[in-house]
């Protein structure tokens, strides 16, 4: 009998072959979630109850046949500080925790570590994610831009702009202006895209696209304390389709990853161009998860992508679902015209905040809305609405 490790090896190298291969020839990858190809998107899901608590509502995350809460826990303001409130959500019958590395610089993924070791592991799904991978593949791409003569930079920044603007990624309600830092990330990611084809080559790819990968879930599962995450999501915060179907080195890290008992299923999520990058998980036949910007302003780009997801079994997660109507308390003048369109769908006594995550939680095409939920009292507002979506 061959050893686990030869059997390792095998799973990891046809599959990697496959997906290379797929990829080289139409842009897409090879079917199936699992290197067996048991959780295809043909393949029936087991179904997976945790934490089934009556004031909650839940619904099946895609192919994964995980049933999670609809309102699922936000990480970007856990710390090892600030996590009390996350057992009265679970209390409550939430049973997803979402974190990544880049939360706090790790105090997130440590303050979940807490909730973690107080309750069962079966009784919660956990996603982390690898933030370091696009940061890390821009970062590359850009040394090699700042070498190049004054006339092939020209060339390649008019060739990421056109390609932005054919994409209509920066159209200003589609973009969304979530956080500083994205319009950047968006130029610099095109700027990636196009220079691949001619430059891809100067890069290690082995290093720079897969074990970076496997070292980042490695630190992840030492700060939360634990052996597997139910999905990771990688890249954390794709801004652009490319991402997904050039790099055959993800799916076998995940492979890889999966095989080892460390991660069960593979998600991406994505601010910039969520649809056209939802539109590219789905396409891959590998991810199961996505989580994406979706709200009533962005919503007409939307649709179609989330429609095509859900019927290929992919699991949506809705996220800055109030950011663009809502932007803290202290700064609450949102996009006016996307209030106007959000108080005429949801009537009720309902805070914005409260009446955009209900607004989303009408769509049964979704899996799930995500709730940054800072304290108890963000807990006791928006735990409840399930009940109340109507």
């Amino acid at each position: 009998m061959a050893s686990p490790n030869s059997r390792r090896r095998f799973l990891k190298g046809s599959f990697g072959t496959a997906v290379a291969a797929g990829l080289a020839e139409s842009g897409q990858s090879a079917a199936g979630d699992d290197p067996a190809s048991q959780n295809s998107a043909t393949a029936a899901p087991q179904v997976q109850w945790r934490n089934r608590n009556e004031a909650m509502r839940y619904r099946m995350l895609g192919r994964t046949g995980m049933m999670v809460s609809e309102i699922v826990m936000g990480g970007n303001e856990i710390t090892p500080d600030n996590y009390q409130h996350v057992f009265e959500a679970m209390d409550m019958g939430l049973n997803y925790l979402d974190t990544s590395p880049a939360y706090g610089k790790g105090a997130s993924e440590l303050g979940f570590a807490k909730v973690i070791k107080q309750r069962p592991r079966d009784h919660f799904f956990l996603t982390s994610k690898v933030s370091v991978w696009d940061l890390n593949r821009n970062e590359r791409f850009e040394k090699i831009y700042n070498g190049l003569s004054g006339d092939e930079q020209s060339r390649l920044r008019g060739a990421a702009n056109d390609l932005i603007t054919q994409r209509g990624a920066a159209e200003p309600d589609y973009l969304g202006d979530y956080f500083g830092s994205q319009t950047r990330e968006l130029n610099a990611a095109a700027l990636s895209d196009v220079m691949q084809t001619t430059y891809g080559d100067r890069i290690d790819r082995d290093k720079n696209y897969r074990q970076i990968i496997i070292d980042s879930v490695e630190g992840s599962l030492q700060r939360l304390g634990t052996d597997h995450l139910d999905v990771l999501m990688c890249p954390h915060g794709a801004s652009s389709p490319v991402e997904l179907t050039r790099y055959p080195e993800i799916f076998d890290a995940f492979n890889e990853l999966k095989v080892d008992g460390k991660v069960r299923f593979l998600g991406v999520s994505s601010h910039n161009d969520p649809a056209g990058v939802l539109d590219a998980a789905t396409k891959s036949g590998i991810y199961s998860v996505a989580m994406v910007a979706y709200n009533v302003v962005n919503e007409s780009f939307m649709n179609q992508a989330i429609d095509a997801a859900h019927d290929a079994g992919v699991g949506v997660i809705a996220m800055k679902v109030a950011r663009p109507v809502y932007r803290s308390p202290q700064s609450a003048n949102g996009n006016r015209e996307g209030r106007k369109r959000l108080n005429e769908a949801v009537d009720g006594d309902w805070s914005i905040p409260q009446k955009a995550y209900l607004w989303a939680l009408r769509n049964p095409k979704l899996s799930a809305v995500i709730s940054n939920m800072v304290n108890a009292e963000q807990v006791a507002e928006n735990i409840i609405l399930p009940l109340h979506r109507g």
